[in-house]
C-alpha cells in the first residue's frame, strides 16, 4: 500500500477527549455530562470546550434541562458524527494494517 493512499485521520476527533466523548456516545443513547466528565477523568472547562467542538462540527447534539433545581446537559451522537466516527475507525485501521 502507498502512504498516499491513507486516509487522514479527522483531525477533529484526532484528540484524547473528543475521541472519548465519540466512543462513549457511539455506544449509548445518551451521556451526561457528569458521566463524560468522570469517565474520561477531565474537568469541566475542558469538557465543555470539547463537548462544543463537537457540536458545532454537527458530530454530537446537547441538550440542556434541569433535574429538579439542578442543570442536567445530556449528549447524544447524531448520525454525521457516528458516520465520522466510523470513518475514522477504518482510516486507523488502515493505518494500523499498513506495511503487514
Amino acid at each position: 500500500m502507498n502512504p498516499e493512499k491513507l486516509s487522514p485521520l479527522d483531525p477533529l476527533i484526532h484528540s484524547r477527549i473528543r475521541l472519548g466523548i465519540l466512543s462513549i456516545l457511539a455506544s449509548v443513547e445518551e451521556a451526561t455530562f457528569n458521566y463524560l466528565k468522570e469517565a474520561l477523568d477531565t474537568t469541566d472547562g475542558n469538557l465543555s470546550a470539547n463537548l462544543s467542538k463537537l457540536e458545532e462540527s454537527g458530530y454530537i447534539s446537547i441538550k440542556k434541562t434541569f433535574s429538579g433545581k439542578k442543570p442536567l446537559t445530556t449528549c447524544r451522537i447524531t448520525k454525521k458524527g457516528l458516520a465520522a466516527f466510523q470513518d475514522y475507525l477504518k482510516a486507523l485501521e488502515a493505518y494500523l494494517k499498513f506495511g503487514k
